[in-house]
Order: structure tokens, then C-alpha cells, then sequence
């Protein structure tokens, strides 16, 4: 059996526009990076949504392909910063908010299943940052 195909490389073009404020551009999406944070998200603002999303999203793909009844999600991101340059990430913490009737092995399942195989952002960054994932599930109404 062969591989797929690979994917074509992501690219992204950065402009800088003034002080540390760059214009990016990714296909034909726009993004604005800025070290303050004003004008748009600072790099590590980009890198922990950028997680989040990726998480969150294979959470919601793999609840959904299980038709289970997922009614909202929601995944707060905590990251700490190192104190000291380069200020990377040295731990992060992930908190999913589920609503609807979903089993908890269900949505474990889903968790592990994004941290280890599909969440193409976390594997992307390095290992030794200890990353915690907790939920909590609500039935809703």
C-alpha cells in the first residue's frame, strides 16, 4: 500500500509595516502579527491560538465523525512563559468545555487522539513542555 500524497508546504510572506507590526499573508487569508499586541496578536498569541485550534478542532472532528451529541465546545489555552529570553512556552495548560451528552472515554478518546496523532501543532513544537488537559461536560438544555 502506498503513502498519500504529501501535502504542498504552507507558506506564509510577512511585510513589515511599522515599529514590530507585519502584514501577513497565507493564500488568501491576511493576518496581522504585533509584538504589543494592539494591531493584532503578538507571535505567541498566534502560536497558542494556533494550538488551540488545532486541538479544538480534531476534538470536534473525531466527537462529531462518533455522532455523539456535541452541542459546544469551548478551550481555554494557559501558557507559561519562560522568564528569560527566548520566553518560550515551558508549559501549557488546555481546558475543554464540552455541552451536550458526550461520555467522558468518548471525549478522552478524542483528547488523546488529537495530542498524539492529529494535532499537527503541538507536534510541530517541542516535546519536553508539559502540556495539561482537563474538561469539564455540561448536558446543556
Amino acid at each position: 500500500m502506498s503513502d498519500p500524497p504529501a501535502r504542498p508546504p504552507t507558506t506564509v510572506s510577512l511585510v513589515w509595516q511599522h515599529d514590530l507590526v507585519l502584514g501577513g499573508q497565507s493564500g488568501h487569508v491576511e493576518l496581522t502579527l504585533d509584538s504589543s499586541a494592539k494591531a493584532g496578536p503578538s507571535p505567541m498569541q498566534a502560536l497558542a491560538f494556533a494550538l488551540a485550534g488545532c486541538m479544538a478542532m480534531d476534538v470536534v472532528h473525531v466527537l462529531t465523525k462518533g455522532r455523539h451529541d456535541l452541542r459546544g465546545l469551548r478551550l481555554d489555552l494557559s501558557g507559561q512563559r519562560a522568564p528569560t529570553d527566548p520566553h518560550r512556552f515551558i508549559e501549557v495548560t488546555l481546558h475543554y468545555t464540552i455541552t451536550g451528552s458526550v461520555p467522558a472515554a468518548r471525549i478522552d478518546r478524542a483528547i488523546k487522539l488529537s495530542r498524539e496523532k492529529y494535532c499537527s501543532v503541538w507536534h510541530s513544537m517541542r516535546q519536553d513542555i508539559p502540556l495539561t488537559v482537563t474538561y469539564t461536560v455540561s448536558p446543556g438544555v
